[in-house]
């Protein structure tokens, strides 16, 4: 199911490769934000909502922060956004290298269009199950801190 608040960022170096998928995507009836580059994203993902569903297309090969060293920068500030690579230049270390840091696929250029939609589907299924987790324990931790001294004393006996 495609919410309003379901978004894909799509970076890509490539005009013509942003074009065709951004058109792919909205086809699937998802919102999509495009970049150039890594660092465009950087410069504005402050604004990512907490409570959206969202992953990123992400090319491999691009000038600057590749896609390989943009997902470890994201790992090092704890933004943890699900990754679809595409890449036209990859091969197997590098495919076995992403999926170990977390990428949900890792797709050769030219990517078809159901490989595409489908490991995007698997991104936002992955980012709404990350996203129930975090709020059942933000409403345990909000339970546990409510608790007056003696439940705690009592709780740390169960």
């Amino acid at each position: 199911m495609v919410t309003t608040s379901t978004t894909v960022f799509l970076i890509d170096d490539d005009p013509s490769v942003r074009r065709a998928l951004t058109r792919l995507i909205k086809s699937a009836g998802y919102q999509v934000q495009t970049f150039a580059s890594a660092q465009e994203f950087l410069g504005t993902s402050a604004g990512i909502e907490e409570g959206t569903s969202t992953c990123l297309v992400l090319d491999v090969s691009m000038p600057g922060l590749s896609g390989m060293d943009f997902q470890r920068e994201l790992q090092s500030k704890h933004r943890n956004l699900p990754i679809v690579f595409v890449t036209g230049h990859g091969d197997i270390p590098m495919s076995v290298k992403a999926m170990k840091a977390g990428a949900v696929d890792f797709l050769p250029k030219p990517v078809k269009e159901v490989d595409h939609l489908r490991a995007i589907k698997q991104a936002l299924a992955r980012a709404s199950r990350e996203q129930a987790e975090r709020e059942e324990v933000e409403s345990l931790l909000r339970r546990v801190n409510m608790l007056t001294p003696r439940e705690r004393e009592v709780m740390a006996l169960v």
